[in-house]
């Protein structure tokens, strides 16, 4: 191995080994998991991430209910490839099969790790790839300060598919490397394809930025233009292989955000500067400002860079200007809306300061690359840190600590860059700017965790509660006879992939919008504008989805199954007849969908006796309750939050009334006669399908002879059914088949929209490269074969010579 592939082994192993021991560090002082009782698992992490990786184990143990094209545990069946290429597509998912299921917590802060360390290592590679000059050590200290940055440690730790562009942005300007000189041409696409399959939406992000540090890197090369212009053209074909390759992902993701119920919009509004500068400072939080801190060490090197004179003029403005742009960049609507694919996100609008923090790293790198910069180099330098710090010391965002952290780095990075660039005590120098590096990035990691509890929901790591109510749902499980339900009362967003069985809850960004609005239209309530839909708790609405068990549980008591006496199957039938509609009323909906009448009106503001009383109420947040019965508390204020069409009990004496803590001001009773109840499920029951075999991707079911009307299955109608090799049809939202009597089999199968584009896009990357394969040993034999006769005729020449 030669001397400078040791040297880059042991930094970006060095850089990886920081990145892990400062997260770990910082976490165990704010006492969060797996290092104390705080949970780590805030706003998406716990809702989102935890549950769909515990899917993902499911699925690596054969132990889910659907595959890889269609999730039948959550929203009572949706498309699983979106949500699989969302959060799921990243080469170090696969990781969590190897723990145990019930520490899923840990096998999702593991792979965070892992992420946050290859991260370090990647750039720690790319600075060697970019300039050899420099000490080992310190590129292995500025790879950590990349994967500790602001964006890491506060912002992508809780949506850890954002890691994975803080991963591709180093590899992706790796691929343009080889671009620019002609090299892996085989091993870049891949490496494109890898990147925009884990996250393509941080891997767009990464593009951008790889394709700017290729920008400079022609400019400030001495080639002329047609080699620019070759290196452009190769980089090009690298990319589009390599999202050509991503095809079969990428299409079916896109499709699925395109069917998604639209949330909310929001209109980029440019964070103050003083605000801005404060980021770049450790132990600071907000969530609509960029997380730009470094850690000292790279932050003073990039300001450094400006006045090294021993960097080539021409390089050392070249990265100065494209820092400052970047920078400029984040703040201008124009090309934030470039940086975000063209629509404002509806969280953080500065996703992309990930891309901001590589480029001033390699900014610093570029600084050492010549030469250690000297004693007035560092003044200008530290003197365009030290304003920026005043600058951003006026923002409330700063406090005592920040200043005393920011002060103590700044000192010791000062020092061990004046006592390396002397050449003495190079030991004692390392020391200072890593500790300088793990001491504010610690502390930054720790200030994080406290502050994200205090201002984000929260969710428990597994623990006894998680273990009680999946051992219930396990235990009830008849799926696919009936569907169980793992409760109204939900632990987390996504609690049917999280704890089993096969519920109504859904949160997702491809939350589709026939869904949402379908479970609206029966009365279901909301979170998150409309994308996180509840578990609707309703005898009609489980007897119309074939919900036969659910669980209930109870502030200290042990979770209770509830179940159904009589449970339709899957596919029912509906009679002949004008198909109806749904309006603003839940309960004329329920009827509807469920073909019979079993809702009455209150008279005289109260239900009949032995009646259940239910509450239409989507605004209102307060308690409501039913004569003397306890309170019933409901969560409502739209579009952010809807509260759900909720039981007050049982009417057990004449003039019962429904009670409120304040005026609800616009309220609907519906009074459930169950008797009419059962009926009608009887008659579903009779009619509906004598078998039902779910697979993967469909549904078949068997039905009686003669059968007309129409077949619905207990499923929304989203995009990409097909029933008896025909698009599906809608009933009221469900998936449903006309029926003439002509047949009495109903044969559904499921494929997410753009799976057959997103193959064709596949094989054709697939075929470029084999093709690029080829290519070369193609030429080579061409070039043989004229060779291979010249050297034949000056034989033959040789011996006619010989003969006469």
């Amino acid at each position: 191995m030669s001397t400078l592939q040791s040297a880059r082994g042991r930094a970006a192993a060095l850089a990886a080994l920081i990145t892990v021991g400062t997260v770990c560090g910082g976490d165990a002082v704010a006492r969060s998991f797996p290092f104390g009782p705080r949970t780590r698992s805030v706003n998406d992490l716990g809702n989102q991430f935890v549950p769909f990786h515990a899917h993902l184990w499911d699925l690596l143990h054969g132990r889910a209910d659907g595959g890889l094209l269609l999730n039948w545990q959550s929203g009572y069946g949706t498309s699983f490839l979106p949500d699989l290429g969302t959060y799921l597509t990243s080469p170090f998912s696969l990781l969590v099969g190897l723990f145990p299921r019930d520490e899923i917590d840990l096998a999702v802060y593991v792979v965070t790790l892992l992420k946050m360390a290859a991260a370090a290592a990647a750039m720690t590679w790319l600075l060697f790839s970019l300039h050899q000059g420099g000490r080992w050590w310190m590129a292995a200290v500025l790879g950590g300060s990349y994967a500790l940055c602001g964006w890491s440690v506060v912002e992508a730790s809780y949506n850890p598919m954002w890691m994975d562009g803080l991963v591709a942005f180093p590899l992706l300007c790796l691929a343009g490397e080889w671009a620019r000189t002609a090299r892996r041409p085989l091993l870049g696409p891949l490496i494109v394809a890898v990147a925009w399959i884990a996250n393509f939406y941080t891997a767009y992000m990464a593009t951008i930025g790889a394709a700017l540090v290729l920008a400079v890197r022609l400019l400030t090369a001495d080639t002329d233009a047609r080699e620019r212009m070759r290196a452009l053209l190769r980089a090009t074909r690298t990319v589009l292989l390599g999202i050509a390759l991503a095809g079969p992902v990428l299409i079916p993701v896109f499709l699925g955000s395109q069917h998604a119920y639209p949330g909310w919009t929001r209109q980029f509004s440019p964070a103050g500067w003083a605000d801005v500068f404060a980021r770049t400072l450790p132990a600071t939080y907000s969530f609509f400002t960029p997380a730009v801190f470094l850690g000292s060490g790279a932050l003073v090197l990039a300001c450094t860079l400006a006045f090294n004179g021993a960097v080539p003029r021409r390089e050392r403005w070249v990265w100065t200007g494209l820092a400052v742009s970047v920078a400029l960049s984040l703040q201008w609507g124009p090309t934030h809306l470039v940086w975000h694919v063209f629509a404002t996100p509806n969280g953080s609008p500065y996703r992309q300061t990930f891309v901001f923090a590589g480029i001033l790293v390699i900014a610093a790198w570029i600084c050492l690359s010549s030469d250690w910069p000297g004693r007035r180099a560092l003044l200008g330098g530290g003197a365009v840190v030290t304003a920026t710090a005043l600058a951003g010391a006026t923002s409330e965002l700063v406090t005592v600590w920040t200043l005393l952290l920011f002060a103590a780095g700044f000192a010791a990075v000062v020092g061990g860059l004046l006592l390396a660039g002397r050449g003495t005590r190079t030991v004692l120098a390392a020391l200072l700017l890593t500790g300088a590096l793990v001491g504010q990035a610690a502390a930054t990691t720790a200030y994080a965790d406290r502050m994200k509890l205090g201002r984000l929901d929260d969710y428990p790591a597994w623990g006894e509660p998680h273990s009680e109510r999946a051992a219930a749902v396990a235990k009830a499980d008849g799926w696919p006879r009936y569907r169980t339900d793992p409760g109204r009362d939900q632990i987390t967003g996504n609690d049917p992939v999280l704890l089993g069985g096969q519920g109504g809850q859904y949160y997702s960004s491809h939350t589709p919008d026939v869904y949402t609005r379908t479970l609206a239209a029966l009365g279901a309530g909301w979170t998150s504008n409309g994308r996180s839909v509840q578990s609707l708790d309703n005898p009609v609405t489980d007897a119309v989805f074939a919900v036969g068990a659910r669980v209930r549980t109870a502030p200290g008591r042990q979770p209770e199954v509830s179940r159904a006496e009589q449970v339709p199957p899957l596919v029912t039938v509906r009679p002949p007849g004008a198909e109806p509609r749904y309006d603003w009323n839940p309960f004329r909906n329920q009827e509807r969908l469920l073909g019979s009448a079993v809702y009455g009106t209150p008279a005289g503001g109260s239900c009949p006796v032995g009646s259940e009383v239910f509450l239409w109420a989507p605004d209102y947040t307060g308690r409501a309750r039913l004569g003397d019965s306890p309170w019933v508390t409901l969560r409502g204020g739209q579009p952010k939050r809807r509260a759900a069409l909720t039981s007050l009990g049982t009417v057990n004496s004449p003039g019962e009334k429904v009670g409120y803590s304040k005026d609800p001001h616009r309220t609907t009773l519906g009074c459930l006669d169950r008797a009419k109840l059962t009926a009608a499920v009887d008659r579903l029951k009779k009619t509906g399908a004598l078998s039902v075999e779910v697979s993967d991707s469909g549904v078949r079911a068997e039905l009686p002879p003669g059968t007309k009307g129409t077949a619905v299955l207990a499923a929304t109608r989203i995009a990409g059914w097909t029933c008896n090799g025909k698009p599906a049809g809608s009933h009221l939202g469900l998936v449903a088949v006309p029926l003439d009597g002509s047949t009495t089999r109903v044969d559904c199968s499921f494929r997410p929209p753009g799976l057959k584009a997103g193959a064709a896009m596949g094989s054709t990357g697939l075929l470029g490269l084999v093709l690029m394969a080829l290519l070369p040993r193609v030429r080579k034999r061409s070039r043989r074969a004229p060779e291979a006769a010249d050297t034949t005729s000056n034989t033959n020449n040789s011996q006619l010579q010989k003969a006469h």
